[in-house]
């Protein structure tokens, strides 16, 4: 694609230079308060979760959007051709062999951005974060003209109605008869996530549209005589939080069971996940050869995933000398958790690897947005994430941090809204 280069000049300017775009602590209050049942939980939430969202938005060329919607479809068009998910499957659990039609909500594509376009990190297929962005999307308050026109461009009102129907869609794609009526939202210890405030949104958000919903750990569900219940309810839907992607971990055995009966809808399912979140994919992705059979017309947008490689006793040496332009990351991780930047890798963590499943991708560096901090200015680094449901975008967002990966330790840092310019 042909990148406009004055749209690049302009977002890297206000990513630079922009610090008029913050976040309005009485307007973010507001809408918490607006989404969420208890007064408790919009006032205490920029006390309790400091670093959760980032003082100022990140900007985002047109022509950088486009590219990675290009890659979306490239990515989906794949995983839809039968050698594709030969290959994958060979490798996921056997849980995974069963497809009862759900595609996967809230899928999450995360990018770092680059002087030759945006380069695919990883793909998700329970990325948290998107109701959150979406309240905070209305709590930003912007002085010059510039941000006044993308903050207007960023049409959040079209979030819900988008989300609905794709609920709707995943309950269609396995239910042809009745009507959903309980959703069940899914996580080990809700109340002790980290993300719990979206649960709490995400629960409203079923309640306008007329649904019971329920927030639970997977230990307070049952399945019996064909149904699966949780808190004296029968569920017909499950929203899944979880990072037990097999539904393999003790006390997830009652939503295991109901799974395989087809007892009950589950997104995104362990299928979902093999799918496209299994991090050992992005070695055929980003494959050439194996690329220009499964992508077919898409394939050169896939060149926007880093090279990925399996970590294998045979490739151990080579990997190691060329470890300063590595990440690894083990196949099956998420949040960021033991992953490691191989110029700050050690022999010790290096023996842990290979006795793991892990990849080892290309450097990809991130850019910067520069944040005022108790009035000075600091460089953080920044990742864009698409949320999407069956190839169309629902919601873009950032990560505003320091370190090696995305985190919500930051000062000024955490979730940032979009503005495309």
């Amino acid at each position: 694609m042909q990148r406009n280069e004055t749209h690049e000049r302009l977002d890297r300017v206000l990513n630079s230079a922009c610090f008029c775009i913050t976040v309005d602590s009485d307007g973010l209050r507001a809408a918490m308060r607006a989404e969420t049942p208890g007064e408790e939980v919009a006032a205490g939430l920029i006390t309790t979760h400091p670093h959760l969202f980032s003082r100022s938005p990140v900007f985002l060329a047109r022509d950088d959007l486009q590219a990675m919607l290009d890659v979306v479809t490239a990515i989906e068009s794949a995983a839809a051709t039968p050698a594709y998910q030969e290959a994958v499957l060979a490798w996921a659990p056997e849980i995974a062999r069963q497809d009862f039609g759900p595609c996967g909500v809230f899928m999450g594509y995360d990018f770092h951005l680059g002087a030759d376009g945006p380069r695919l990190i990883e793909v998700n297929t329970n990325a948290g974060g998107a109701f959150l962005n979406a309240v905070l999307a209305r709590a930003q308050t912007a002085c010059c003209e510039e941000a006044k026109v993308a903050t207007r461009a960023a049409r959040i009102e079209e979030f819900e109605p988008a989300v609905w129907r794709m609920f709707i869609g995943e309950w269609e794609s396995q239910r042809q008869t009745g009507s959903l009526a309980t959703v069940a939202i899914v996580d080990d210890r809700p109340t002790d996530q980290y993300l719990f405030p979206e649960f709490l949104l995400a629960q409203r958000f079923f309640e306008r549209h007329g649904l019971r919903a329920l927030i639970a750990d997977p230990g307070e569900l049952t399945f019996t005589d064909g149904r699966l219940g949780c808190q004296g309810e029968s569920v017909d839907l499950v929203y899944n939080r979880l990072v037990d992607f097999s539904l393999g971990a003790p006390g997830h055995e009652a939503l295991r069971e109901a799974y395989l009966a087809g007892a009950v809808v589950l997104t995104p399912n362990p299928r979902n996940h093999a799918l496209f979140a299994d991090k050992r994919n992005l070695s055929l992705l980003s494959d050439p050869a194996v690329v220009e059979i499964l992508a077919d017309r898409t394939a050169a947008h896939l060149t926007a995933v880093p090279r990925t490689r399996l970590v294998t006793a045979e490739n151990a040496d080579l990997l190691w000398q060329q470890r300063k332009g590595l990440f690894f990351k083990p196949a099956g991780g998420h949040g960021g958790k033991a992953v490691y930047r191989g110029d700050k890798i050690t022999h010790r963590v290096w023996a842990e690897v290979l006795q793991g499943q892990y990849i080892a991708q290309d450097l990809a560096i991130p850019t910067e947005r520069r944040i005022k901090v108790d009035g000075e200015v600091q460089a953080l680094k920044l990742d864009v994430r698409l949320y999407t449901y069956r190839g169309s975008p629902l919601l873009c967002a950032a990560r505003v941090y320091q370190g090696q990966t995305t985190n919500f330790r930051t000062p000024g840092g955490g979730f940032a809204p979009v503005f495309i310019v």
